[in-house]
């Protein structure tokens, strides 16, 4: 009886994929076996090491540059690797964001990371039914729009645009600063508390254009939230659509037993 193609001992850590990776066949595919051993190298050189080059890890795992570029690619889509100018550095950890009515500044504080927002543009304009009907408007009515970049220790991770009611933060292009939280001044300037979210998450690629502001490839997988949020009363005060890069950002949520 012949026996079956021996597979590598899979990894048993929380999160590893079953049988690390390998088929049932047992049969690995060329560009697999290297970013198994790519991932061996990114532990030893450590976060913000600069990998060789493609040739000379190509000969180091007797691989086509072709095949290398493949395992490359996987671990720069899953956030393990980044580009820095030219080269190619070991990532650190994602930023976990929690799936709460927290804001992206406290969430990214508690990481003990710096959080930014570089503003893109502030304009006010006549709601249509679907942003009217999200915020408890009339057609018609004025609504903000804010849209900016977020940032965590000076990188570009996203990309974040909020829509809120004029009547409920008349003086917003005058008093807010757009670095700081929106829940923030949300608290300060209307003594708004909030009661509460719905959130909608889905995975998309960004348009060239958030593409270009985010600063990565349009190719790149973004996490992206949908958020309506509403007032101690009951009244929808925001709407925000959070664009977040994959290679950066997890989400944890803390789940109760029901009943």
């Amino acid at each position: 009886m012949t026996a079956a193609p021996h597979a590598p001992r899979s990894s048993r850590s929380p999160g590893a994929p079953v049988r690390g990776g390998v088929p049932e066949h047992g049969r690995m595919p060329k560009y697999y076996a290297a970013k198994a051993q790519l991932v061996e190298l990114l532990a030893e050189l450590g976060e913000g090491g600069a990998l060789p080059t493609e040739r000379e890890l190509a000969e180091r795992y007797g691989v086509a540059r072709e095949t290398l570029r493949l395992a490359l690619r996987e671990l720069l889509l899953e956030g393990r690797l980044r580009r820095r100018g030219r080269g190619t550095v070991v990532a650190g950890p994602k930023i976990e964001q929690p799936l709460s009515l927290s804001s992206y500044t406290e969430g990214v504080r508690r990481q003990g990371r710096l959080p930014g927002r570089s503003l893109i543009g502030l304009e006010r304009f006549a709601a249509e039914r679907e942003v009217a009907e999200e915020l408890d408007l009339a057609v018609g009515a004025q609504v903000w729009h804010l849209e900016r970049v977020l940032l965590a220790d000076d990188e570009r991770v996203g990309l974040e645009s909020t829509y809120a009611p004029v009547e409920l933060f008349p003086r917003l292009d005058d008093d807010f600063d757009p670095a700081s939280s929106f829940y923030g001044y949300a608290r300060a300037a209307a003594g708004l508390t909030s009661g509460g979210a719905r959130e909608r998450i889905e995975t998309v690629l960004a348009t060239p254009r958030e593409a270009l502001l985010i600063g990565t490839p349009p190719a790149l997988p973004m996490l992206l939230l949908h958020r309506r949020s509403w007032d101690g009363s009951g009244r929808a005060f925001e709407r925000v659509r959070t664009l977040y890069r994959g290679d950066r950002f997890s989400f944890t949520a803390e789940l109760g037993a029901s009943g």
